[in-house]
């Protein structure tokens, strides 16, 4: 009787902590987390795909974004960036594009493969000069609108266990300039950007 008495007060015991260890157990993570600010510093030149990019080097800018993923898995995704560079012999650049990038993960690793549409507004490196009346005259104009393609390959660290603030990436973009003269019609352009997510939340 004794037993009995102490089996069933035992059981009450554990069967009221059981809500409270089960509220304790963390639900697992999903690798989806959207609207983080991208920050990164971007270099820039004029070139063709990976070609001369010790010179790139020389060009420094910066570009500031976000993203939002279409599944549960952060592999199909839309990012959206807005980015400035310097470069004195080609000439300043001001960007906004977006684009849909594939991410699968290994891991805490992940590898991207992007591309996109956007505007970009290139700015003349000199004074540029017209002829009228006779003579050479400041041109009123400061640079260029063009439309935008750009295709970019990235690889960076997303912590899959805990849920990190930082989340550090290196990408490649190489984009095509619509429209630069009449003499190149089409310009190509490439970016090495070195950054991170910040995750404001939890």
């Amino acid at each position: 009787m004794k037993k009995s008495f102490l089996f069933n007060i035992l059981m009450l015991v554990l069967t009221g902590l059981l809500p409270v260890y089960a509220q304790q157990i963390p639900a697992p993570e999903s690798v989806k987390r959207d609207w983080p600010l991208m920050v990164s510093l971007q270099f820039h030149s004029i070139s063709m795909p990976f070609k001369d990019l010790k010179s790139t080097f020389s060009n420094v800018g910066f570009s500031l974004g976000t993203e939002v993923a279409y599944n549960r898995r952060g592999s199909l995704l839309q990012q959206v960036q807005l980015g400035f560079y310097r470069n004195r012999n080609a000439g300043n650049g001001l960007s906004v594009f977006t684009q849909t990038a594939y991410r699968p993960h290994f891991g805490p690793v992940y590898a991207e493969v992007k591309a996109g549409l956007g505007y970009h507004f290139a700015f003349h490196p000199n004074t540029t000069l017209v002829f009228i009346n006779g003579e050479w005259q400041s041109a009123s104009q400061s640079g260029k609108g063009m439309l935008m393609v750009p295709v970019g390959l990235s690889i960076g660290y997303q912590g899959t266990k805990t849920k990190r603030l930082l989340e550090p990436f290196v990408s490649y973009q190489f984009f095509i300039l619509q429209g630069y003269n009449p003499d190149v019609p089409l310009l190509p352009n490439q970016l090495i950007q070195i950054g991170s997510r910040i995750h404001f939340s939890h």
